[in-house]
C-alpha cells in the first residue's frame, strides 16, 4: 500500500492480522478434522451444504463479482450485504472521537448508524433541493471534510432516497481534492438503473477512492446478503483483516454464482429494463396528478415523490395494500414519500390508490 493510502488506516490497525480460522489455512486432505465440526450432515440438511464452515472469501464468487464489475478478485472483498463494508470502512479508517465521516443527508442511514457506533464525529452536507432534484454539493462536501480532517467522505450514487447521480467528474474532483486526507466511498447499490457509469473506473488514477456494490437490488438477492467494497489491494486486505470469520454463507455463495451466469445476466438485464420503462410511467402518472407537489428525477429503481397531504397518500396505500417507504422523517422531506418500482400490475395498483386518493381530497 502507498504511504498516503497507509496513512488513512487506524495506526493500531496497520498490520494487524486479525482471527486465523479453520479455512484460512492452505493446507489440503481429504478428511478434514480441523474445524470441529460434526462428520455427519444434520437431518435437515441432506445434500450437507452446510456442515462445514464456508470458505471466507470463496473465489468462484470472488472471480465472478470482479468479472462483473471491471476489476480483480484482489480489490474485492464479499460480506453481508454493503452494510458489513460500510462498518468495515468506518471501523478501519476513524479513530473513535477523532476522526469524522462525511454524509449528505436525506441519505441512507448506516452510514450514520456505522459512525456513531465507532464514536466517529459526524458531519452533514445537506443534498441542494434545486430543478434537477435533490443534489449533491461537491463544493461543500470538500470543504467540510477538509475542515472536519474527515477520514471517510460517503456519496451516494444514484442517491437513496433522492435518485440523483454524482457525475464521474465530481467523484474525481472529490477524491483529487481529498488525497492523502480521505477515502471517498462511492456508495452505487442502484447503479445497473442508472443512466451513469460505475466508479469502478476511476480506481486506477484515485488510490483514495472505493466503490460499494450489491446483488440485493438489481439482481434481486436481498435475502442472501451479498455485498463487496472494490478499492486498491492492500486497502482490501486490510479490511479482511477486520470481518468477522466466514461472512459468507455456502448457500448463499452457490445461489450468487449460478445469478452471475450469463444466461441469469441477460435475464436481470431485461428486467432492469423493465424497471426503467415503469419508473418513467409511474413518474408521468403520479405528476399528473392535482395532490402531487413533485415527482423527483430518479436513477435508481424508487421514485421520491412530495405530496399536499402525505398522510392521506400513506394511509390510502395502505387501505389498497400497498407498503411504501414513508420518508417524513427524513431531513427535507417532510411531505415525501418513496415508492419502489414494482411490476406493471403492482404499479397500476400504486396508481390507483393514490387517484382515488386524490380524487376524494378534490
Amino acid at each position: 500500500m502507498s504511504t498516503s493510502l497507509l496513512d488513512l488506516v487506524r495506526p493500531d490497525l496497520r498490520g494487524f492480522g486479525g482471527y486465523s480460522s479453520a479455512r484460512s489455512a492452505t493446507v489440503q486432505g481429504d478428511v478434514w478434522l480441523n474445524a470441529n465440526e460434526l462428520p455427519w450432515a444434520n437431518p435437515a440438511d441432506p445434500q450437507a451444504q452446510c456442515r462445514r464452515y464456508p470458505s471466507p472469501q470463496p473465489q468462484p464468487l470472488r472471480e465472478a463479482l470482479a468479472a462483473l464489475y471491471g476489476c480483480t478478485p484482489a480489490q474485492l472483498l464479499i460480506g453481508r450485504g454493503s452494510d458489513e463494508a460500510i462498518d468495515l470502512l468506518v471501523r478501519a479508517l476513524c479513530r473513535p472521537g477523532q476522526d469524522a465521516v462525511v454524509v449528505t443527508p436525506p441519505v441512507f442511514g448506516m452510514y450514520a448508524v456505522s459512525a456513531r457506533l465507532q464514536d466517529a464525529p459526524l458531519r452533514e452536507v445537506p443534498l441542494r433541493d434545486g430543478p434537477d432534484g435533490l443534489q449533491a454539493d461537491i463544493d461543500a462536501i470538500i470543504e467540510v471534510a477538509r475542515d472536519s480532517a474527515a477520514r471517510l467522505v460517503f456519496l451516494c450514487s444514484p442517491s437513496n432516497p433522492a435518485g440523483s447521480s454524482i457525475a464521474l467528474a465530481d467523484i474525481e474532483r472529490t477524491a483529487r481534492a481529498l488525497q492523502g486526507q480521505a477515502l471517498v466511498v462511492v456508495d452505487e447499490a442502484y447503479v445497473e438503473f442508472a443512466d451513469s457509469p460505475s466508479a469502478v473506473g476511476l480506481l486506477g488514477q484515485h488510490e483514495n477512492l472505493a466503490v460499494l456494490r450489491t446483488l440485493s437490488k438489481a439482481h434481486a438477492l436481498a435475502a442472501a446478503r451479498i455485498g463487496c467494497v472494490i478499492a486498491q489491494a492492500e486497502l482490501i486486505a486490510v479490511l479482511r483483516a477486520l470481518q468477522a470469520p466466514y461472512p459468507v454463507p455456502q448457500p448463499c455463495a452457490d445461489l450468487a454464482v449460478q445469478a452471475l451466469a450469463p444466461e441469469a445476466l441477460a435475464r436481470t438485464a431485461e428486467r432492469v429494463a423493465e424497471v426503467r420503462r415503469e419508473r418513467t410511467r409511474l413518474q408521468a402518472a403520479l405528476a399528473a396528478m392535482p395532490g402531487v407537489r413533485r415527482v423527483y428525477p430518479s436513477q435508481g429503481n424508487f421514485v421520491l415523490v412530495r405530496f399536499e397531504d402525505a398522510e392521506s397518500a400513506w394511509q390510502a396505500l395502505l387501505a389498497a395494500g400497498v407498503v411504501v417507504r414513508d420518508q417524513r422523517a427524513a431531513p427535507q422531506l417532510g411531505d415525501a414519500l418513496r415508492i419502489s418500482i414494482g411490476t406493471p400490475e403492482q404499479n397500476a395498483r400504486v396508481i390507483a390508490a393514490l387517484a382515488a386518493c386524490q380524487e376524494r381530497a378534490a
